[in-house]
C-alpha cells in the first residue's frame, strides 16, 4: 500500500492532469502549443509504460524501481529550478521546464509506473491475495485524489518551483522505502515470495521451512 501511495505521491498524476496548466506556467501562454506539448507528454507516457512492460522481467522490480526514483528525483529537480527562476526574462527556463517533465515522464512510466501493480500482485499468499491487492488499489485512488485536490492549492500557496521540490522530497522518501524494504521478486514462484516474507518475520530456521513445507503438502 505505501509504494502505491508513493506511485501518487511522487507526483505523477499532477503531471498527466496538469500538464497543459504547468506548461502555461512555464510560460508558453498559447492554448494550442501547451495542448500540443501535453499531448506529446501523454505519448510518451504510453511508449514508456509499453517498454516498462519488457524491462520488468529483464531488469527486475526492485532495480527498475530504484532506477526510475533516482530519474524522477533529478527531473523534479530541474522542474524546480525552472519554475524558481521564471521570473526572470530568459525564456530558456521555460523550455528546461518542458524538458524536465519530459524526462519525468522518460523516467517514471516505464519503472514507477507498471512496478507498484506487478509487485502488488506477487507478494500476498494466495489466500490474502484478492483482499489486499483491492486494498492496494484503494490506497492508490485515494492519494491520486488527494493529490489531484491539493496540487493547484499547493502552488498557490508556496509556488510551483516550491511544489516540485516538496515532491522530490517526497521522491527520496520513496527511494528509501523501495530500498530498505522492497523485496526482488523477479522469477520467483509464489511459494518462494512467501518464503521471503516469513524469513523477514521469524529469520531463516527450520520453522520456517517446516512451516512452507506443510504448506505445500496440504
Amino acid at each position: 500500500m505505501i509504494v502505491q501511495a508513493f506511485q501518487q505521491f511522487t507526483g505523477i498524476n499532477t503531471v498527466m492532469y496538469y500538464s497543459p496548466s504547468i506548461v502555461q506556467m512555464a510560460g508558453f501562454h498559447s492554448n494550442e502549443l501547451a495542448l500540443f506539448l501535453s499531448l506529446i507528454v501523454a505519448a510518451m507516457n504510453a511508449v514508456g509504460t509499453i517498454l516498462g512492460i519488457y524491462l520488468i522481467d529483464h531488469s527486475g522490480r526492485r532495480k527498475l524501481a530504484l532506477f526510475s526514483l533516482g530519474g524522477v528525483f533529478t527531473s523534479l529537480i530541474i522542474l524546480s529550478i525552472a519554475f524558481s527562476k521564471q521570473s526572470s526574462s530568459n525564456k530558456w527556463y521555460g523550455w528546461l521546464a518542458v524538458l524536465g517533465l519530459a524526462l519525468y515522464i522518460a523516467f517514471f512510466s516505464p519503472g514507477m509506473g507498471p512496478v507498484p501493480w506487478t509487485v502488488n500482485s506477487e507478494i500476498y499468499p494466495e489466500e490474502y491475495r484478492g483482499v489486499c491487492g483491492g486494498m492496494s488499489a484503494t490506497v492508490c485512488w485515494v492519494s491520486n485524489l488527494i493529490v489531484s485536490l491539493s496540487f493547484l492549492s499547493i502552488v498557490d500557496a508556496v509556488g510551483t518551483g516550491t511544489t516540485f521540490l516538496i515532491i522530490s522530497a517526497i521522491t527520496v522518501l520513496a527511494f528509501l522505502f523501495v530500498f530498505l524494504y522492497v523485496p526482488e521478486t523477479k522469477g520467483l514462484t509464489f511459494d518462494e515470495v512467501e518464503v521471503i516474507w516469513k524469513e523477514r518475520a521469524w529469520g531463516k530456521n527450520l520453522d520456517t521451512i517446516t512451516l512452507l513445507d506443510g504448506e505445500n503438502q496440504s
